[in-house]
């Protein structure tokens, strides 16, 4: 599946990305609605990762007009400001009653399409013991492919056999990671992002070492990390997004073409501009 990939994401200020072709949205900062406009209706599922305001400014406004249509929001679950969202979404506004509120725990999967699954697995952006705050998510495709040692039969003894002894026994069922979002967090286990057909990523911070100046309280990325553990895994198209502001984007651009030369990376790279909207991303021009 061709994915449609609109998105904003910008340090501190506010991020979301939409995947049109499965009704999803990954987190919801501000600017959500005004910038989709009729797309918003479109969502029917939204994951968000943590509780910072940035990641869920444009939620209250999305909830607010598009309640009526029961959608589904997922959140880290001990992350307990949402249910404080909840509470007084529902007397701020009492027609929001029909969003389904879920806490996730880790691993936990999510259907949200047929053969689409969403997996959250617990990051290192907000890490205190014992307790789930943030979360990664994964979109998983699932597909059902006849074992090799029935590829020979026919048609007609296929749907035989498989009356006689039911799907599970002559097919195989197979499992891709889509799409894979880091929301906020730092570069902790190359094997949690490998593997996937799209990586968005957090890149906060250009240089490893503004990483180590001890002013980062809920921990994020520095591109040179993302892009060394991009060298070491497999990835079909990497956008990265999260930048902080401090940066302009040509210098942003800069880091990224050196590092993609370094590394020898010949994926499409693509990146999320400062301060603005990026529609259909894959369908645009990568860096490389």
């Amino acid at each position: 599946m061709r994915l449609t990939i609109h998105g904003y994401s910008t340090a501190l200020f506010a991020t979301w990305y939409f995947i049109e072709e499965l009704g999803l949205l990954l987190d919801a900062g501000d600017g959500l609605t005004s910038n989709l406009l009729g797309k918003t209706g479109k969502i029917k599922h939204v994951f968000i990762s943590h509780a910072d305001r940035d990641h869920l400014g444009g939620l209250l406004q999305y909830n607010q007009l598009f309640s009526h249509r029961r959608p589904h929001i997922y959140y880290p679950k001990d992350a307990n400001s949402f249910r404080f969202l909840e509470d007084f979404t529902g007397r701020f506004d009492p027609h929001t009653s029909g969003t389904i509120w879920t806490p996730l725990e880790d691993e936990q999967m999510i259907d949200i399409k047929t053969n689409y699954r969403v997996q959250g697995f617990e990051n290192k952006h907000i890490d205190v013991s014992g307790q789930l705050k943030s979360l990664s998510y994964k979109v998983i495709e699932t597909k059902n492919k006849l074992k090799p040692e029935f590829a020979k039969l026919s048609s007609h003894d296929i749907v035989a056999l498989k009356k006689e002894k039911g799907d599970g026994y002559i097919n195989e069922q197979l499992q891709k990671n889509v799409l894979i979002y880091s929301a906020d967090t730092p570069v902790f286990d190359y094997s949690k992002f490998d593997n996937c057909d799209v990586l968005i990523h957090e890149a906060t911070f250009l240089k490893k070492d503004e990483l180590e100046k001890g002013n980062d309280r809920n921990k994020h990325s520095s591109l040179e990390d993302v892009m060394e553990m991009v060298a070491n895994i497999s990835v079909g198209q990497l956008i990265l997004g999260h930048f902080s502001s401090r940066y302009d984007s040509s210098e942003i651009d800069k880091s990224i073409k050196k590092l993609i030369a370094h590394y020898n990376i010949k994926i499409p790279v693509f990146r999320i501009p400062i301060g603005e909207v990026s529609r259909d991303i894959l369908n645009g021009n990568p860096l490389n």
